[in-house]
């Protein structure tokens, strides 16, 4: 009869041990478990992004950020595209046939290399060894670059020089034009990078 009280103390606190064993080891798992889901940053980087692109000013570029790479959003102006025809004998690959489906997305495949003359989309990554060209949007002789110079993106790197449709000029490092990412126009203002829907 003795031992009741202490059987039932002793069945109580086993009870609560286990308890609280049961809660810990719930707290613990949790985070555990959630390690392999994928982090809100690392969805982000693979997910298409929206640009409000109803800042850029003619003649004026925007970075945003996509899949970890810079992609430039120029806003080309009439003299700019205007460029882009005395570029054409001086560039390696004018109408965007090498590697056409990895660098140039078939409605990027115009003299422009965009879906609107006025805009160009691409990836500011130079692809001779990754580096990232610096813009030279100014026309006419400058250091490093042709007398004859329209406007476009100089790499500090290895010297390669690109037009302002992204198209590298030959004899250069660089073996290909720089990337036209998928994108598409959801509005007037609106552009998303990432996703096209067959444009």
């Amino acid at each position: 009869m003795s031992d009741a009280p202490v059987d039932r103390n002793r069945r109580t606190w086993i009870a609560i041990t286990c308890g609280a064993g049961a809660v810990g080891g719930v707290a613990t798992a949790i985070p555990f478990i959630s390690t392999f889901e994928p982090s809100e940053a690392a969805r982000a980087a693979g997910a298409p992004v929206e640009v409000d692109i109803s800042s850029i000013a003619p003649g004026e570029m925007k970075t945003v950020e996509w899949r970890g790479k810079p992609v430039w959003i120029v806003r080309r102006t009439k003299a700019m595209l205007e460029g882009l025809k005395k570029t054409d004998s001086l560039v390696a690959d004018p109408n965007s046939e090498r590697h056409p489906d990895e660098f140039t997305p078939p409605y990027a495949r115009n003299e422009w290399r965009s879906i609107k003359p006025e805009y160009l989309v691409v990836v500011g990554i130079c692809t001779h060894l990754g580096c990232s060209p610096g813009e030279k949007f100014q026309a006419g002789p400058q250091p490093s670059l042709p007398d004859d110079w329209e406007g476009g993106w100089l790499c500090p790197c290895h010297g390669s020089t690109f037009d302002l449709a992204g198209r590298v000029f030959k004899n250069k490092p660089a073996p290909d034009n720089l990337q036209v990412p998928p994108h598409m126009y959801l509005s007037d203002t609106v552009l998303m990078i990432g996703e096209d829907k067959k444009v």
